[in-house]
């Protein structure tokens, strides 16, 4: 059975929004002032790591604009473009990305269909809404925040204000030379609560 893991670049308040260029959000590409060799190997390995994608459909179609002509010495271009690619969409029907299939319909029932057949781990990245739907039921198995040592101020948060708390259990950290951390947190179950 695979796993559902979901990694983000997050600022200190919490914004997701538009981390890289090309986008109408006033601060993109905010992570660009700090990169760092040790972050850049830690999302490469990540990303060799998983067997499959799961995105929304705003940021498939980011994704899908960038990753198919993107060529590097590393191998993360041609592990993004082999890998199965899973878009949760009420629109898209004729997805021109490779290995894409398209969830529609109950998202809950068909991502745990994703994770029962898979024998290997399903990345998510991105997608604020869909993660938002993974942690209120219950699907997210690992969150893994990059955060950076900026606050915007402004923007989309990847946590909405639902009323509904969620206790998370930090299972790793590592700091980078650029003052960003990775924090890894195992997710609680969907009826888990403050517990």
């Amino acid at each position: 059975m695979g796993r559902v893991v979901v990694s983000e670049f997050v600022s200190l308040d919490g914004v997701m929004e538009a981390p890289g260029p090309s986008h109408d959000y006033a601060h993109a590409g905010w992570t660009l002032k700090f990169q760092d060799p040790a972050g850049m190997q830690y999302k490469l390995q990540e990303t060799l790591d998983h067997d499959a994608l799961l995105l929304g459909r705003v940021t498939y179609e980011g994704f899908a604009a960038a990753w198919p002509a993107a060529k590097d010495d590393v191998g993360f271009a041609d592990k993004m473009n082999a890998m199965p690619k899973h878009v949760v969409s009420s629109t898209l029907t004729d997805p021109a990305w490779n290995n894409t299939s398209v969830i529609s319909g109950d998202v809950a029932a068909a991502v745990t269909g994703l994770k029962e057949s898979s024998e290997g781990d399903i990345l998510v990245a991105g997608s604020a809404t869909l993660v938002r739907h993974l942690l209120a039921h219950g699907l997210i198995d690992e969150l893994r925040l990059m955060v950076f040592p900026i606050v915007l101020g402004s923007g989309l948060r990847l946590f909405a204000e639902t009323g509904q708390p969620a206790v998370l259990r930090l299972s790793g950290s590592r700091a980078l030379d650029s003052g960003s951390v990775i924090l890894t947190y195992t997710a609680p179950a969907a009826d888990a609560g403050l517990g």
